[in-house]
């Protein structure tokens, strides 16, 4: 929602001062659709030059998440740490029974009380084959670690790649905008015997261009990037939490600290408080009794 108010305030705020200043709209409107051709098609045919079409489909598909904002909720960390205590607890006390679940987690009825962490298949990945992984004895805290580390790094690097095509759009499309105006002036330059009232008009269409190219720059793609950017990083916690409580627990820690490990490294605004997680834990202990 936030994202929306922000087009409008960009909207709102540069064309309501162009009109206060006693602007009009008139030749910007009639300039716009052969202006917005070149740098729009431009821009877009420098995308696909760029990005493979993976790429483009991943970039196209992240822009739901400049308005969407965040995927895990605060709730989701509590469920995560809820989960994580589950299956730790199981594998101190059963460890064969573990093999189940992590061998088949969409049958798993540990699995199954978490939807929306089932519903993301690299969450479910990670906590898998680092409990399969320590089941084959590869339970060198360290080493876990840093294989974590990699994977996850990884990871974070392929899901920034539509922030980085979006901003490489932004990068370019103030000298895309200078290039559409070069050609309005080009065509001004041909009708030099005009009358000075049809070569102002013209030289106004052709500057156009170079407004929209800045325009769409610095009031939209640019900040796209930036949103996208923000909530890749701030998802990307969401995993790192996997890592630090299967590290603790490969440390033989207790299994409460294990998740308390876990809840002190989740992000404040998104940190359960102790007192709702442990209410949580105990719902999870009185399911499994």
């Amino acid at each position: 929602m936030i994202g929306i108010v922000g087009i409008f305030v960009v909207f709102i705020m540069v064309f309501g001062g162009y009109l206060m200043a006693g602007g009009k709209l008139g030749i910007i409107i009639k300039a716009l659709p052969f202006e917005m051709t070149m740098i729009g098609g431009a821009a877009l045919g420098s995308f696909l030059i760029s990005n493979s079409m993976a790429g483009v489909k991943h970039t196209a598909k992240d822009l739901a998440k400049v308005f969407k904002g965040p995927r895990w909720k605060p709730e989701d960390y509590r469920d995560l740490l809820c989960l994580l205590f589950e299956l730790i607890r199981l594998a101190r006390s059963k460890p064969l029974a573990l093999e189940e679940h992590i061998e088949a987690p969409d049958t798993s009825d540990i699995f199954g009380r978490y939807p929306r962490i089932l519903a993301d298949p690299e969450a479910v990945a990670l906590i898998c084959d680092t409990l399969r992984s320590a089941s084959m004895n590869y339970d060198d805290p360290h080493q876990v670690e840093e294989v974590l580390t990699n994977r996850l790094e990884a990871g974070h690097h392929h899901r920034l790649h539509s922030s980085h095509a979006l901003q490489t759009v932004a990068d370019a499309l103030p000298a895309l905008g200078i290039v559409a105006a070069v050609l309005g002036v080009i065509k001004t330059m041909a009708s030099i015997d005009q009358p000075p009232e049809i070569l102002g008009k013209m030289i106004g269409a052709a500057l156009v261009g170079t407004f929209l190219g800045v325009f769409l720059s610095y009031g939209f793609f640019g900040p796209f990037a930036a949103r996208v950017k923000n909530v890749i990083e701030e998802d990307a916690h969401f995993y790192q939490l996997i890592r630090e409580v299967l590290v603790a627990n490969l440390h033989d820690h207790p299994t409460n600290i294990c998740i308390e490990v876990g809840r002190q490294n989740t992000p404040s605004h998104n940190r359960p408080s102790f007192g709702d997680l442990e209410d949580a834990l105990k719902d999870v202990r009185k399911e499994a009794a």
